[in-house]
């Protein structure tokens, strides 16, 4: 959510803004905000003087009935009375103003940085960066459900029968693989200096709202039926929410944290499920980092956390490259954002594992976070970054070092964390 002040001060670059974003429906929604926080205004005006009006007229009632001039102070108490009943009125029309506004203003996108290109959909994205050789094998590289299942590491038809589509088994040596990957991006993250937390699973419906766009909860997030909470689509959602309403001392600041999940999500739409492999899947599991720090720190906060997940990777074999979001592809709650992607030997293409975004203080002015300092008291910045998303990550690692054999290689970051072992084979 943008300061309103925007609106007030230099509309045309909100609408500006919105027409970059492909989102023109939107453009009339300015002039509405315009509209009706002037008209909150003018009933802020008219209900302080008629609040002076009557703390002025009331002081009077007393020194009217100490001279002895009851009827003239029982008519002021009249008006004082009436008064009372307009004001009230008018406090009841501001709030429901206030209310209109801020329900379009978490519509209104946020300000995108210069820097973000322009274009109408991911396909007008960016390459930054590629980092590593991709190299094709001269064998062939199966379809990674096929390579999984051969080791005897996943079993999607049980998951079918006890959960439906979109759930799997993962088994033996691949889930030590997964679990491997998830614990070494605990531990990267931590000797980062970040600082390690695990999150409730479930959040309220007031901090979902703050976190992300109404469209994107609806498309994302399960709801538990009868409760007012939702299951998590990221950790990012609650680790976030747990500074709602919160005053930070500056000296606090920068916060950063790095958390584990599960993650549960709708996955409809366009893209839909995988039948048979786990690329988009109901449940899986993340480390996440977060970032919460003065404004003027964001940029440095946001090329550092992206290049964290870049050399995550890297030390895992895996080639990679980065990707500059269009201005069509950015949520709406985003100022910049970049994909990291990985190799996929197989396809001869990359393919997303992670994403980093800084969203400016939208979140924090959605949320109530604010830190206090010499200068005053301010909204804070926030930023968010995949270290690695399970099972995305685990077909990157498996597909960059599968062998002619059907066995894995396991990378040697890895391997303390499978007791050694070197090379997944079947058994």
């Amino acid at each position: 959510m943008i300061d309103i002040k925007l609106i007030r001060e230099d509309k045309e670059l909100v609408k500006e803004n919105i027409k970059k974003k492909f989102q023109d429906e939107k453009l009339p929604l300015v002039d509405e905000v315009y509209e009706l926080d002037k008209k909150v205004r003018e009933v802020q005006v008219k209900a302080d003087s008629l609040k002076a009006d009557k703390n002025k007229q009331s002081g009077e009632i007393g020194k009217l009935m100490q001279q002895g001039k009851k009827d003239e102070a029982e008519e002021i108490k009249k008006k004082v009375a009436s008064m009372g009943d307009e004001i009230t009125s008018l406090e009841q029309e501001q709030e429901e103003l206030s209310k209109k506004i801020k329900d379009i203003m978490m519509v209104i996108p946020n300000i995108m940085d210069k820097s973000v290109p322009i274009g109408e959909d991911d396909s007008k994205n960016v390459e930054i960066e590629k980092y590593g050789d991709p190299v094709v094998p001269d064998y062939e590289i199966p379809y990674h459900a096929d390579i999984i299942e051969n080791l005897k590491g996943m079993d999607k038809d049980a998951a079918g029968r006890t959960s439906g589509q979109g759930f799997y088994y993962l088994l033996g040596d691949i889930a030590r693989l997964h679990e491997a990957m998830l614990a070494y991006a605990r531990d990267f993250m931590i000797d980062k200096g970040f600082t390690y937390a695990i999150p409730p699973f479930m959040i309220r419906s007031d901090v979902v709202t703050g976190v992300m766009s109404f469209p994107e909860m609806e498309a994302m997030m399960y709801k538990i039926e009868g409760e007012d909470l939702y299951l998590i689509g990221t950790s990012e959602h609650s680790m976030i929410g747990r500074f709602k309403g919160q005053i930070i001392k500056e000296d606090e600041l920068p916060i950063a944290m790095t958390s584990y999940s599960p993650c549960f999500r709708k996955e409809g739409g366009s893209h839909g499920l995988e039948e048979r492999g786990l690329y988009r899947v109901h449940q899986f599991e993340k480390q996440e980092m977060i970032v919460l720090c003065k404004p003027e720190e964001r940029m440095d906060w946001y090329n550092k956390m992206w290049s964290y997940t870049v050399e995550f990777f890297r030390s895992l074999d895996v080639p990679v490259r980065t990707l500059e979001c269009c201005s069509g592809d950015l949520a709406d709650l985003k100022v910049k954002s970049c994909d990291v992607e990985a190799w996929s030997p197989r396809q001869k293409k990359y393919f997303e594992v992670g994403s980093c975004s800084t969203l400016g203080d939208a979140q924090a002015r959605r949320l109530g976070i604010r830190t206090k300092g010499e200068k005053g008291t301010y909204y804070v910045d926030t930023l968010n970054n995949t270290v690695v998303a399970t099972p995305r990550g685990l077909i990157a690692v498996i597909e960059n070092n599968y062998q002619e054999d059907g066995s894995i290689k396991v990378p040697k970051a890895l391997q303390p964390y499978m007791g050694g072992l070197e090379v997944i084979k079947k058994k």
